[in-house]
């Protein structure tokens, strides 16, 4: 499963990941990296914010971020990274059946170097997790890339995305929206990729497909899942394929480009809701997301 900085073909990459380090990055314009260490916050979107602060500091020194998901097995991801949205928050605003835990049973490192996020069913109870970056750290263009293995069935949907900091005053979709990775376990080939932001949110999001050949499914190996984010331009990639680039011309009319403020980072796996559908006598539990890493950089 390692894969090396410059190779970005998935599930052949090569064993030199790990030896990737973090290193400052010259400021350009049209892919700068600002890692923002913020306060903390709490959010959650899809209809439903809960704030904790209104403020945002501006963007320090542009610099690269990473967690490659390295430490002991049973332990919980870097808190310095990662915090947590928890609870149900009355279906995220999608209708969704899960219950978001902390817990090492719901997330936690394997001992290999990836991150894993494990859904479990007991009865009609659902649990999973879903972490993110607020209040840590946030990204402003550059490119955003994790290396994942989705689960998969029949009411499962994972996702790697980012919302803007500023949800905490704005609210969503006005804070946009940027689904790096989205798929419905009944569509084991596809991957979302997708914008919501005012005058095109929910249903009306503006996306794209990536579509795996030949029948494989993302379920089968890791893949990289990417976004190339300059001003105006974010352009989606699978395994280093270009697939889908938006611009303000690819808005309707009336909406808004929110893509030009800092974003932070979640990954997380629901169970039902609104996209996706509910669970049914088909879905195998427990299910697993394993993320091998996660890199913000500005190449």
């Amino acid at each position: 499963m390692e894969h090396s900085l410059t190779n970005d073909s998935g599930a052949n990459a090569s064993s030199s990941r790990k030896a990737w380090r973090i290193n400052a990055c010259p400021g350009r314009t049209g892919a700068t990296i600002a890692i923002v260490l913020l306060s903390a916050l709490c959010c959650r979107c899809g209809g439903t914010a809960t704030p904790t602060s209104s403020n945002t500091p501006p963007a320090t020194s542009p610099q690269t971020w990473a967690d490659e998901f390295d430490g002991p097995a049973n332990t919980l991801p870097d808190p310095s990274k990662w915090t947590y949205d928890l609870g149900n928050n009355n279906g995220w605003g999608n209708r969704e059946l899960e219950t978001y835990t902390n817990s090492l049973q719901n997330v936690h490192l394997d001992g290999a170097g990836r991150l894993v996020i494990h859904v479990d069913r007991s009865g009609s109870t659902y649990t999973s997790a879903r972490i993110k970056t607020q209040g840590l750290i946030s990204a402003r263009y550059g490119r955003i890339e994790a290396r994942i293995r989705l689960p998969f069935g029949q009411g499962i949907w994972p996702a790697f995305w980012m919302l803007g900091t500023n949800i905490t005053t704005v609210g969503w979709p006005q804070c946009g929206e940027i689904d790096i990775m989205e798929n419905i376990g009944r569509e084991p080939s596809i991957n979302h990729g997708s914008i919501h932001g005012p005058g095109y949110s929910g249903g009306n999001s503006i996306s794209g497909l990536y579509t795996l050949p030949a029948g494989t499914r993302f379920s089968d190996d890791f893949h990289v899942f990417a976004v190339q984010w300059a001003p105006q331009t974010i352009t989606f990639f699978v395994d280093g394929t270009a697939y889908r680039t938006v611009t303000p011309s690819s808005l309707p009319p009336g909406g808004s480009w929110v893509f030009d403020n800092p974003f932070f980072v979640i990954l997380n796996v629901a169970v039902g809701g609104n996209f996706p559908g509910s669970p049914d006598d088909t879905t195998q539990f427990p299910q697993e997301m394993l993320v091998d890493y996660v890199r913000v950089s500005g190449s």
